[in-house]
């Protein structure tokens, strides 16, 4: 059904403040899941139906006019209201829930997500669900802004007190060095000091958090290749151009270079990250704990229990919390 031009949605509301937050109609677009076209439709019916210009959209960046300045100040309470209907409707009869908007890691994208999705399916039968895969940091700034109702992601440090975190995995990092090149009987770092560092990207946190930890352990290592792609390090790995520094989640993504590879533990002080899920605190009552609970046996079958089989990793290095 198409919206009256004079009639005020809630769907309007949502689509202005995500353009007002993104500065910008195709990131506002991309952020919602639709297109330019459609979203400068509900902009100029929300600004008709409100007789007023809310943004000046010819500029670049777009800004709010002061009319949107009021309403952006009014919409947030909107929105916020509307999201507490929505759980408070879904709590009393989980099967009224008509749309669940998830986030996932994109370490989980081929071998948990899709068992994780068919299983709320079965149980929210006239539910819509919409994806958003992605970096972690991505993920989190779309929790942010409302545009997703859960995340499951690696965490970012300082917890925020907005949010409510379930710790779902803790995994190890570890070093993938090309196969039989390290002997372990000697000095593991500095014979991996003798070869080119495969950096993951530090436009990522985790590849920051690295990067931080090879300097809290003083140790620099130059790098010729900083690349965001588990497949392409490991394939750079597998044909002898350097080592890397990953964690289990990474190497079972890219597990068809495992013949090419050996795993190390880090020759230095240990360094891991959680994998948690993350909901704002109090919106859906206590969906997000059922869903950390649906994960907990679907991480252990298609993660953990392949990994160990693998490479053997022990609790140490990758564990179900």
């Amino acid at each position: 059904m198409v919206d009256s031009p004079g009639r005020i949605t809630l769907w309007g509301i949502e689509v202005f403040m995500a353009a007002a937050d993104e500065r910008s109609v195709s990131a506002a677009a991309k952020r919602l899941g639709a297109s330019p076209s459609a979203v400068s439709q509900q902009l100029t019916n929300l600004e008709g139906a409100l007789g007023a210009t809310l943004l000046q959209r010819n500029a670049r960046p777009v800004r709010l006019t002061p009319a949107g300045e009021i309403l952006h100040r009014r919409a947030q309470a909107i929105l916020n209201e509307a999201a507490l209907a929505r759980a408070e409707l879904a709590m009393s009869d989980l099967s009224m829930l008509t749309r669940f908007r998830l986030g996932m890691v994109e370490d989980f994208e081929a071998d948990v997500t899709p068992k994780l999705l068919m299983h709320m399916a079965r149980e929210l039968k006239g539910c819509q669900f919409l994806l958003e895969t992605g970096a972690s940091h991505f993920l989190y700034d779309q929790l942010d802004a409302r545009s997703l109702d859960v995340i499951v992601v690696a965490e970012l440090g300082a917890e925020q007190d907005w949010v409510e975190v379930h710790p779902l995995l803790q995994e190890g990092f570890l070093v993938a060095a090309p196969k039989g090149v390290i002997n372990p009987d000697k000095d593991v770092l500095r014979q991996l000091k003798r070869l080119p560092l495969i950096q993951y990207t530090q436009r990522h946190y985790m590849g920051r958090l690295i990067t931080s930890h090879l300097a809290r352990q003083n140790i620099s290592l130059p790098h010729r290749f900083e690349l965001d792609s588990y497949q392409a390090i490991l394939a750079l790995v597998g044909q002898g151009e350097g080592w890397t520094i990953l964690t289990p989640l990474a190497l079972m993504r890219a597990r068809r270079f495992s013949d090419q590879i050996d795993v190390f533990d880090l020759p230095m002080a240990p360094l891991s990250r959680t994998i948690s899920l993350i909901s704002r605190k109090g919106v859906l009552k206590d969906m997000p704990e059922k869903v950390a609970e649906t994960l907990g046996p679907i991480l252990q079958e298609s993660i953990i229990d392949p990994a160990v089989a693998q490479y053997g990793f022990s609790d140490d290095i990758l564990k179900l919390l």
